[in-house]
């Protein structure tokens, strides 16, 4: 069972899970937690570790090995929504600037607020390749950083990914494992585009 890390449903993330350096799961966190609870019911998996991960932030995550009991029924009502204007998700929080920059909001139209909202507005969509590129290069170094640390050129290879320099991860990597390299390769999507510095 596989899964896009980059189009999962937020409700039911992607989980991928490791035996040592060997892929045994990958789609949603119930369906990997099973294929888990085989797989360390192996003789085989007596020494290997078992790791698992979200596929889009690429950090390791807890799966739950317990035997399933049944849930319980709850049927909690949700409770009625407060009176008043429906929250808009506008969250107020402290911003420190020079005067001259307070002095340049106050003049702007609708005020402070609209500006910074325009601002932040504007570097988001002019920033959005390297922000992906840098949410890649996390995703892909969270994963190694839990399983590939002992792998020879483990050092290069993260040197080389946020450099963005694909060939010199690819030679780094060149020995590991398939299941490893194969996963790590597919978090690090995005993550060899041009760096602007």
């Amino acid at each position: 069972m596989t899964s896009d890390p980059h189009s999962s449903d937020p409700a039911e993330p992607a989980v991928t899970a490791f035996l040592g350096h060997r892929r045994i799961g990958q789609g949603t966190r119930a369906a990997v937690t099973r294929a888990a609870r085989r797989a360390l019911a192996s003789p085989a998996a007596a020494s290997a570790a078992l790791l698992a991960f979200d596929d889009a932030s690429g950090a390791p995550v807890e799966l739950d090995l317990r035997t399933a009991a049944p849930a319980a029924s709850v049927d909690a009502a949700a409770p009625p929504p407060p009176p008043g204007r429906p929250r808009l998700g506008v969250v107020a929080r402290e911003v420190t600037l020079l005067p001259q920059h307070w002095e340049w909001l106050a003049l702007q139209p609708g005020g402070a607020s609209v500006a910074l909202r325009k601002l932040v507005h504007e570097a988001r969509r002019s920033l959005a390749a390297q922000d992906a590129q840098r949410a890649a290069q996390e995703r892909c170094y969270q994963f190694l950083r839990a399983i590939a640390g002992n792998l020879p050129g483990y050092e290069e290879a993260l040197r080389a990914l946020f450099r963005g320099d694909q060939a010199g991860f690819d030679a780094a990597t060149a020995g590991w494992p398939a299941d490893v390299l194969a996963h790590g390769r597919r978090l690090a999507e995005g993550a060899f585009g041009a760096v602007q510095g």
